[in-house]
């Protein structure tokens, strides 16, 4: 446990405490990492259901008559297409074009969007956003309004299903509705980051404590675990999911990213289309791709790549893959070379040590696995 007296805290510190959490400092933030152990975690989402407290997630509103047209210039993805109850995955640019944060863009209403933002990038993302604002709109910085849980694996909805009136299994993957879990008002999602099915409510604080132990309770048939960081990295990475900090930083551009799926040139100016108008004209140099280890060892971030022994690119983010038994992870190198086999060696402890690029994601969960 961190002694950390100055990083923040969750509405759920005290539980993760009684609950025997490893705690660690994420982003000044004193985060569970581990309960009973990764590996654990980790197979309980793949094989039933895990509880996550994402708390430490950044939420801003945003309103008022030209709201659509504010998040539609701040961000890549085409927001006026969203319907009531719709949400998507979208990015934040500079005009340079690289990532001020990858978020979450939920519509509300026609005046409402709700978005949800990394922790560490919060207090940037809500300047970048009200700095861009020439709109009829108005901006809210709301991360204390809200405690954020998410319910992940084939069991969350019939875990969560016991606590809300709402009828989840009529929820599409990526829409949301405004209800209640345990009696208490709540947005409920169909959205998450670890590859499997499952939800992500959006609760008042005061009502998190409470919550957490009913969602315990409800998932105890199915065997239900809490859990920690380390888990949510290691699912995030098979499912090929990004993290801002490792795939996403300032110098990378969504082409580069592989994302250019949230990337909509024709839906009018938005900060940084000019630079990817560029990039597009002129080529990718580097992209992200997928990689297996073939040799002993295991590519960590930020490790270096070579091709035929010439410097080649880094590693974004690595490790054990629990689900695949294998060591995996992503990088970027040049873009001429993400074809899947391509060799490439990672530098570990000053040895280059054979890989291979692989197709991804890694992991893709059977559809209709959790009806």
């Amino acid at each position: 446990m961190s002694a950390n007296t100055d990083l923040k805290r969750t509405p759920l510190f005290e539980t993760h405490i009684a609950s025997k959490a490893r705690m660690v400092d994420f982003g000044g933030w004193n985060m569970p990492v581990q309960y009973s152990g990764i590996v654990e975690e980790h197979n309980s989402v793949r094989q039933a259901v895990g509880l996550f407290d994402v708390s430490h997630m950044g939420e801003i509103d945003v309103r008022g008559p030209e709201a659509g047209k504010l998040v539609d210039y701040v961000t890549t993805n085409h927001a006026a297409k969203l319907k009531h109850g719709q949400a998507h995955y979208s990015a934040l640019l500079y005009e340079h074009g690289g990532f001020v944060d990858d978020i979450l863009v939920h519509k509300v209403a026609d005046d409402h969007f709700f978005l949800c933002v990394n922790s560490s990038n919060q207090e940037k993302d809500f300047e970048h956003i009200r700095q861009n604002n020439r709109f009829e709109a108005e901006v809210e910085f709301t991360s204390d309004q809200y405690a954020q849980l998410a319910i992940q694996g084939p069991k969350a909805l019939a875990t969560l299903q016991k606590l809300t009136p709402v009828d989840l299994a009529g929820i599409k993957y990526y829409w949301f509705v405004d209800g209640e879990v345990s009696g208490a008002p709540a947005r409920i999602a169909r959205t998450g980051y670890t590859g499997e099915d499952g939800f992500e409510i959006y609760i008042q604080p005061a009502e998190a404590a409470r919550i957490w132990a009913e969602i315990m309770k409800a998932g105890e048939e199915f065997g239900i675990r809490p859990c920690g960081l380390g888990a949510r990295n290691t699912l995030r990475l098979e499912a090929k999911m990004a993290l801002y900090g490792h795939e996403l930083t300032a110098s990378i551009n969504p082409f580069e990213a592989d994302l250019g799926w949230i990337v909509k040139m024709d839906k009018g100016d938005f900060v940084g289309r000019a630079a990817l108008e560029k990039v597009r004209a002129n080529g990718l140099t580097r992209k992200l791709a997928g990689f297996e280890m073939r040799g002993r060892g295991i590519g960590r971030d930020g490790y270096e790549i070579t091709i035929e022994g010439q410097p080649a690119g880094w590693v974004t983010s690595g490790g054990p893959s629990p689900t695949l038994n294998k060591n995996i992870g992503l990088c970027y190198v040049p873009a001429n070379k993400t074809a899947p086999g391509t060799a490439i060696e990672v530098t570990i402890r000053n040895v280059p040590v054979e890989a291979e690029i692989v197709a991804t994601p890694f992991y893709k969960r059977r559809q209709g696995a959790s009806a």
